[in-house]
């Protein structure tokens, strides 16, 4: 049968401010705060986000690939029937099919009530901030950390230096500019937003920052955000990322009077443009499981599931988005396909499945 799982890793970077609420107002200084990992308290965008997302744009790529269905008046409506909660309508139409050729209920699964479902093929990680772009005296500047580094390939553990400290790491291109038109005292920091750090250089951070770039390369990010890479400590990193992150403000309008609604004003939070967040989809070979007492058939092996329904909605990202606040201008996302899907995939062998 093969492998048992293949993941991938994809990156993505924002190209409008990203917000995906708490789903509450808050008590500090911004009304409506977005998700953090309760651990590390970086901003994040929550596997179940993108599942969600992911299923939509999935069933309307899947749907525009069946446009001929107006000649087949038969053939299933992916979306949205397929797609969102999946419940039938009042009158017992719509809702997800549940059948075993249906690419968008065997990826991401469906459910019956008590009569049971299915898991679905696909799992969807985190999206975890791995470039985070603050504005510096230098021009913008994108901070990562050992943590967020490792967490695009596991096999960057070992470039990962050990970093202490309330310093910023940049290799020595980075910081040409600063010596050619700095003093002797100012050159040594570099403002991170209101944060004022010294600046460090060593021949791990070049060689880490070689690395990085030859696997971000693989996904056409571009080179002016990695000649302008700066690394910070794991314990650093969150303060960054919190203190720089965009806080917009919102009123109501009163139709009647055009003015601004009494009471009516709020803030909120969001990851800034350019932010490059990566996440991982993990799918299982539909060889090893079944719908009912029937083989999956929407779906022929691992590949056919990333190529032809994970991939396809991709481009949605970037025109839709991902998140609230998408009439304010926010949310859109563009999704990076590693160039070589083969060598960028982890497998998993299952016993006696070769």
């Amino acid at each position: 049968m093969g492998n048992s799982y293949e993941r991938r890793s994809y990156v993505g970077m924002a190209i409008d401010p990203i917000h995906v609420g708490t789903g509450g107002a808050g008590f500090g200084s911004v009304d409506n705060t977005i998700v953090r990992d309760p651990v590390t308290r970086v901003p994040k965008i929550p596997g179940s986000s993108l599942a969600g997302v992911y299923r939509t744009y999935a069933a309307m790529a899947q749907q525009a690939q069946n446009r001929s269905q107006a000649q087949n008046p038969g053939q299933k409506n992916f979306f949205p029937d397929c797609a969102g909660l999946g419940q039938p309508r009042p009158d017992g139409s719509g809702g997800h099919c549940g059948q075993k050729d249906c690419p968008i209920c065997t990826v991401f699964g469906f459910a019956r009530g008590n009569a049971g479902g299915f898991a679905g093929l696909a799992a969807f990680s985190d999206a975890h901030v791995l470039l985070f772009p603050v504005a510096t005296r230098e021009g913008p500047v994108w901070i990562t950390s050992p943590m967020a580094i490792c967490q695009l390939d596991e096999k960057l553990h070992n470039e990962v230096p050990n970093l202490e400290g309330d310093v910023v790491y940049r290799s020595e291109r980075g910081c040409k500019s600063e010596q050619a038109h700095e003093g002797e005292q100012r050159r040594k920091c570099l403002n991170l937003g209101w944060l004022l750090l010294e600046v460090k250089t060593c021949d791990r951070i070049e060689r880490l920052k070689n690395t990085l770039k030859n696997t971000l390369e693989k996904y056409s990010i571009c080179n002016c955000v990695l000649d302008n890479l700066g690394i910070v400590s794991d314990k650093l990193f969150p303060h960054v990322v919190n203190s720089n992150l965009e806080v917009r403000t919102s009123v109501a309008i009163n139709p009647e009077t055009g003015a601004a609604e009494e009471g009516a004003l709020f803030s909120y939070e969001a990851l800034p443009r350019a932010t490059v967040l990566v996440w991982d989809v993990t799918c299982k070979n539909p060889g090893y499981f079944k719908i009912g007492n029937s083989d999956i058939e929407a779906v022929r092996d691992i590949q056919n599931i990333f190529q032809n329904v994970i991939e396809p909605a991709h481009p949605y990202f970037e025109y839709l988005g991902v998140g609230g606040m998408g009439t304010r201008g926010m949310g859109r996302l563009r999704v990076f396909s590693p160039k070589n899907q083969q060598q960028q995939s982890t497998a998993q062998t299952a016993e006696g499945g070769q």
